[in-house]
């Protein structure tokens, strides 16, 4: 018997399992063609392995951080199912190359997240827009003409009954066991937390997870800022519905905080207000007061799963993004210092060793890293959540654009803050080159995971812009960019303004155009790209972890 065959006849019992469960979405047609390789890129991803110093934990707190990760597992099964379907585990295993096993391990799927989401087996389609959100045969007409009340809402699946109709699964529906097992494992760790209010906000996460229900859970999390052990996990983000943006997808973090870095990081959220009012850009689309119950902290990350760890991975967390509790209690921030440190340095010092004019590679460092990092955070609270017109939030109004745009605005209003901050003193006897030299050398880091990546969209855009307005300035002799510091503060303005006032208008097709004509990779700088891939210098990590890492088995 082939391995076609099993695998066809494998998926095909599956399928007919799956279909008649609720609230399930069977894996696409692709997945019963011959495994075979197109373009496996294990190579762009650099190992790290996550650690932390465990050494002043509890024997309690230990026990804490095995119980978070098992519940972490379940996020990652999660994701799994919503990113590519169900019976992704027989579907890996019927992989026989190992490097295009790994490659769809670390993509959670078949398409390449890095690379615009291509399929990297042959005989896959394109990937759903709407991952496994909807049906993959539903129209957005369909969508829209559908009486669905919710069906815009963030945590429901949309299938179909019997009949064929649209109907809505809510997620505590449609992976009921899984979140209840999830639930039990925070309810376990509360029980070991030496923080009561920890203790509390585990408990509340847990009810949270059986009922999606994230309100509570989210704005007691605001409060809780003396635990040693924190996590993030849950349905989170939007980034994974790249049809509308409106499903959350499954995610967890865990996470010890650094105590050090934290102290000097905690000042910063009061100046949100002040920077508020100086934005550049009419009063209108600043008449919002950010919440000023933010904290800013530093952790040491020690698991990644679900969405955080597919792909690129995220090195700065700005949560919650429920926009009412935002506005009433802030946000907080959480910069992950040891997934920073490691793609600083296997990332961002060799990009740029080849593409950084040698005059100002000495304004490269990771502390200007970390605080343009920080500060990106920090700026998603500035601006406006919803519309000047009051019909929304810019959430609803900018759709599958919302999150570039979002990413977009933090990327820019990071550099304004810190430009402002320095001007007031508040950053110390800091050279402000250092902020704009990492900056741009950072825009090549993040160009390079692609145009499906909202993070990849929004640097595309910033890049464009910047170079057409001669703040980036490429020698064409030596294939260097260097900044211009005087041009480079005018174009941060002039972006700021731009992409402040499409968010305030909820102006979805002028933010469309705006992608459409500066979200591009020209031929001269896909060349500077290729370089970089040629001299194998990875696109990002990916992170050995677990309990076994850590020496806590």
């Amino acid at each position: 018997m082939n391995l076609q065959y099993v695998v066809r006849s494998m998926t095909a019992l599956l399928t007919s399992v799956l279909l008649a469960s609720c609230g399930t979405e069977a894996p696409p047609e692709t997945t019963v063609q011959p495994l075979v390789t197109v373009q496996p890129r294990p190579e762009i991803y650099a190992d790290f392995t996550l650690t932390a110093d465990l050494s002043e934990l509890s024997d309690d707190q230990i026990q804490m951080i095995r119980i978070l990760i098992d519940a972490s597992k379940i996020m990652d099964d999660l994701f799994w199912r919503q990113s590519f379907g169900e019976g992704y585990q027989e579907w890996l295993n019927a992989i026989e190359d190992d490097a295009t096993r790994r490659f769809a391990e670390l993509n959670y799927g078949p398409w390449d997240r890095l690379d615009d989401e291509r399929p990297f087996i042959k005989g896959v389609g394109t990937k759903p827009l709407g991952a496994r959100f909807y049906p993959e045969d539903m129209s957005k007409e369909e969508f829209a003409e559908a009486y669905l009340p919710g069906k815009q809402g963030l945590y429901s699946l949309l299938r179909r009954d019997a009949e064929g109709a649209l109907e809505l699964v809510p997620y505590h529906v449609a992976y009921a066991d899984e979140l209840s097992e999830a639930a039990g494992l925070l309810r376990q760790a509360a029980k070991l937390a030496e923080s009561p209010d920890f203790a509390t906000y585990l408990k509340l996460r847990a009810a949270a997870l059986i009922s999606d229900e994230f309100e509570v859970s989210d704005r007691y999390w605001m409060d809780v800022k003396d635990n040693d052990i924190d996590v993030v996990i849950g349905p989170i983000e939007t980034y994974e519905d790249r049809l509308f943006g409106y499903r959350t997808a499954y995610e967890s973090y865990v996470l010890i905080k650094d105590l050090e870095w934290s102290d000097r990081l905690s000042r910063f959220a009061a100046f949100l207000p002040d920077l508020q009012a100086g934005l550049p850009v009419a009063d209108e689309y600043k008449w919002e007061t950010p919440g000023t119950d933010s904290d800013l902290n530093a952790y040491d990350v020690v698991y990644y799963a679900g969405h955080s760890n597919a792909g690129s991975k995220t090195i700065a967390i700005n949560l919650p993004n429920d926009e009412q509790v935002q506005l009433d209690k802030g946000t907080r921030r959480l910069q992950l210092k040891n997934a920073m440190q490691a793609k600083f340095e296997k990332i961002l010092e060799p990009i740029a060793d080849m593409l950084i004019d040698e005059t100002q590679r000495k304004h490269i460092t990771f502390d200007a890293f970390f605080a343009n990092t920080m500060f990106h955070e920090v700026a998603h609270g500035l601006g406006i959540k919803n519309t000047i017109d009051g019909a929304g939030t810019v959430r609803e109004a900018m759709l599958d654009l919302a999150s570039s745009m979002e990413e977009g605005k933090a990327d820019i209003l990071g550099l304004y803050m810190i430009t402002e901050l320095h001007k007031a003193g508040e950053l110390g006897d800091v050279d402000l080159r250092d902020y704009y030299t990492t900056f741009m050398t950072s825009v090549f880091r993040s160009i390079r995971f692609g145009a499906s990546s909202a993070h990849g969209k929004a640097n595309m855009v910033r890049f464009n812009y910047f170079l057409d307005e001669g703040a980036f300035i490429r020698d064409s002799a030596t294939g260097r960019y260097r900044v211009d510091y005087e041009q480079m503060e005018d174009a941060m303005t002039g972006l700021s303004r731009l992409l402040l006032t499409l968010q305030g208008d909820g102006d979805y097709d002028g933010a469309a155009k705006l992608t459409r004509e500066k979200g591009v990779i020209s031929a001269q700088l896909q060349d500077d790209l290729d370089r970089l891939t040629g001299a194998q210098i990875p696109v990002d990590i990916t992170f050995r972890q677990g309990v076994a890492e850590l020496g806590i088995e």
